[in-house]
């Protein structure tokens, strides 16, 4: 997918000028060894840290070898200088791991003591405040390490996408749905960029693309990918106008960073001017890695952006949106399983989804807009939604947000998407997570989450934890299982 980090993971290894250096060097090719039979990509560093000199000589060939992301590994117990000051100057994700022993038979001469290495080496990171990635038992033999490697490509993908990111925005909120609305200044501390932009703007760079032959072109393929869901193929030439704009305007647009995406306002004044509604275009972008989040919501942008680096695939922006009736629930048991009636929701928007995670997409009119701006009138400038059932499967539920004193915090949760008719407009779908309805209560609301949520299509709370985390995000909430109260959390 394009639009997203390609990790390119280097493994040095470190090695205390006391201890045998042999023994780095045959842990850290073991663990190459089992990246290859694992088919896990990894760039080999043949220098080893010993001291500061070896510092400058690994950068050069780390440079040289196009790594972006640093596996350090402490084959022995590592000089703990040296082995921060390697992180600090390379400046890319890090992850800090340690080899476990080897053998029973061999605890002379072929002990490493990384366990204990490792311990100065954290406290040698913290004193220059640096916060590498470490597993939760950050030690192994290299079938061990090469698993907490191919972990950490996915982290690094997502840090290192969020660092090189750019936001832009076209339009404010509308004055009373401002419920997304939070400080910017923590995005800058993470490294992201942002680019904010009047609907004026919008509205000009779309004009500009009138008479741009590729118009027909873009309509074609959007026919061919709604096939018989094609039912306003007298809009597809406004909307493709709309999405080579935004197209262009962020090739020409992102500046020093690497990879882009938009936070813009779609309603009320949106549709008179565009004679659409930008549902489906937000859809069709977030499939090839350009995330359009709704409302102007920059947060919930930055949120789908991590999500499509922890999977690849095109995640979308939902409202967690309203309860599953009783009679529902009790009609669609056999498909529940034992998720109870507060494990279960509806996630729910207008139309934003990826055409490949629904059942039958169909290009429909956008009825809430339709309600607002053409009471009574048949559907013209409220077209161009995406309507259907979202598919079953493994998702996860992910939201990073600023409070309104600019402290970043996130959520996530693992769950899925049930395979029951949700019986309802829109492009919606009945979730179940484990907990919900606590994890609703005490960190949703409590903690005063907006109502989008970023919809990653497989599991990936694991990474999405991590990276946060790296990102210096210090709470992330989760849902806490049965038994396990929150703080807040009436126990009785």
């Amino acid at each position: 997918m394009k639009n997203v980090p390609q990790i390119k993971m280097g493994v040095v290894a470190v090695s205390r000028d006391c201890f045998p250096i042999e023994l780095s060097k045959k842990r850290r090719e073991n663990v190459i060894s089992a990246c290859n039979k694992n088919n896990i990509p990894v760039i080999e560093i043949e220098t080893i840290i010993e001291n500061e000199k070896d510092v400058i000589i690994a950068l050069k060939e780390i440079d040289q070898k196009g790594v972006n992301a640093l596996t350090i590994y402490l084959g022995n117990f590592g000089p703990e200088g040296p082995t921060s000051l390697l992180a600090q100057k390379f400046g890319g994700p890090v992850m800090l791991i340690a080899a476990a022993e080897d053998s029973g038979k061999d605890l002379i001469n072929g002990r490493g003591d990384a366990y204990c290495g490792l311990l100065s080496a954290s406290y040698n990171f913290g004193l220059r405040k640096l916060n590498p990635y470490m597993p939760e038992y950050p030690l192994g033999d290299a079938e061990d390490i090469s698993k907490m490697i191919e972990d950490f490509v996915i982290i690094s993908r997502i840090v290192a996408g969020v660092r090189n990111l750019k936001i832009f925005s076209f339009g404010p909120r509308p004055h009373d749905f401002i419920t997304c609305h939070a400080p910017i200044q923590p995005l800058y501390n993470m490294g992201v960029e942002i680019m904010e932009n009047s609907e004026l703007d919008l509205y000009d760079i779309v004009q500009a693309e009138k008479e741009n032959p590729n118009v027909k072109k873009i309509a074609k393929e959007m026919a061919q990918e709604l096939g018989k869901g094609n039912t306003y193929p007298d809009l597809l030439d406004k909307l493709a106008q709309y999405e080579i704009a935004l197209e262009k305007f962020m090739e020409a647009n992102l500046g020093a960073s690497r990879y882009g995406a938009f936070a813009n306002k779609c309603w009320p004044a949106f549709e008179k001017y565009f004679g659409h509604v930008p549902c489906y275009l937000n859809s069709r972008l977030a499939a090839k890695g350009i995330h359009v989040a709704c409302e102007s919501d920059i947060y919930g942008c930055l949120s789908e952006y991590m999500s499509v680096c922890a999977t690849l695939v095109p995640p979308a922006i939902l409202d967690i949106n309203n309860t599953v009736p009783k009679d529902m629930y009790a009609e669609s048991k056999a498909d529940i399983g034992d998720y109870t009636l507060e494990d279960l929701w509806m996630g729910f928007h207008c139309g934003n989804t990826s055409t490949n995670c629904i059942v039958q997409p169909i290009m429909q009119h956008q009825l809430i807009m339709h309600r607002l701006i053409e009471p009574g009138q048949e559907p013209n400038i409220t077209r161009g939604t995406i309507e259907g059932q979202i598919k079953a499967g493994a998702v996860s539920i992910f939201r990073i947000q600023s409070t309104p004193d600019a402290k970043i915090q996130a959520y996530v949760a693992n769950g899925e998407v049930l395979n029951i008719n949700p019986k309802s407009f829109g492009c919606i779908g009945v979730f179940a997570i484990k907990e919900m309805g606590r994890f609703y209560r005490h960190v949703l609301i409590e903690k005063r989450f907006p109502h989008h949520t970023a919809i990653a299509f497989n599991h990936s709370a694991k990474y999405l934890f991590a990276a946060s985390k790296m990102l210096g995000v210090e709470d992330v909430y989760f849902n806490q299982p049965k038994g396990l109260i929150y703080s807040s959390e009436n126990p009785f």
